[in-house]
């Protein structure tokens, strides 16, 4: 599939063109309210960030470690739903038009069925659709209505996932390929697998799409590793714990995000030259 104007194929080829990884930053929408959340999200794209990814609130997150599962409870129980996330999303459109993906669970797509959830996702400004708990074999339906809507879809590759699926995998992704770089759920790590360019070459040889490296990415030299071998770097727990760590301050929040974004990039860390 090929939407036209994408922003998602537009950062990439911007990325590439000033030989650089492309920087994608997840944050859990509502986290750890609506207002806070909007705010760290303008933090987060004044401090260089290529793509916004937005976890969708869901209270079964098993793809996510303690400190994504408590963000997503935070945004519950501020009063984050799948409604509002749409709003939420809205917002951001008013002050930014970066490339933004919903990181989300098939439960909630499924409840509202696929094409009204791509729908309603689209017309909010959602470019791509990540749905973690889907696999490309049973997504068909779910992938005809991102297609008529004109949303792009994400789909993950883990270090489990054997080569006769990646073919699969990468015919159902129309955005980029998600490489996870370890097993296990999100969370910050203190080191990076030692095999994840093997990976990335290996799916590369199924598609042309970007191939972006996240889980456990937490300091500059991770990013600095994951650049010179990916297309694009994720990073998450590091930057919700920005958040995590300062609710007893909120007005602190920003400039932790801030502070924790100079560290990450320090150095043209995502520099490929």
């Amino acid at each position: 599939m090929f939407v036209k104007d994408s922003r998602i194929q537009s950062i990439f080829a911007q990325c590439k063109e000033e030989q650089r990884a492309c920087f994608v930053a997840y944050v859990c929408a509502g986290d750890p309210n609506f207002e806070l959340s909007i705010q760290a999200c303008k933090s987060l794209i004044d401090s260089g960030i290529d793509i916004l990814e937005l976890g969708v609130p869901f209270s079964d997150p098993l793809a996510d470690g303690l400190t994504n599962q408590l963000a997503a409870q935070r945004a519950l129980e501020s009063g984050m739903n799948s409604g509002r996330v749409f709003e939420f999303v809205r917002a951001i459109r008013e002050f930014s038009s970066i490339p933004i993906v919903f990181y989300t669970y098939y439960n909630l797509v499924f409840s509202m069925g696929s094409e009204s959830y791509a729908q309603r996702a689209k017309e909010a400004g959602v470019d791509a659709l990540l749905t973690l708990d889907l696999p490309p074999e049973e997504a068909k339906d779910h992938l005809d209505a991102c297609e008529r809507v004109g949303i792009e879809t994400v789909f993950i590759v883990a270090p489990t996932t054997p080569e006769e699926r990646l073919v699969k995998i990468c015919e159902a992704a129309t955005g980029f390929i998600y490489y996870v770089s370890r097993e296990g759920v999100t969370g910050e790590q203190s080191n990076l697998s030692n095999n994840i360019q093997s990976r990335v070459s290996l799916i590369k040889q199924y598609t042309n799409l970007p191939v972006v490296v996240g889980f456990g990415v937490s300091n500059s030299s991770h990013v600095r590793a994951i650049s010179s071998v990916a297309d694009g770097v994720v990073v998450g727990s590091a930057i919700v714990n920005c958040i995590a760590n300062n609710l007893s301050a909120p007005s602190e929040i920003q400039g932790a995000l801030s502070t924790k974004m100079r560290e990450l990039l320090e150095e043209g860390a995502l520099s490929k030259a």
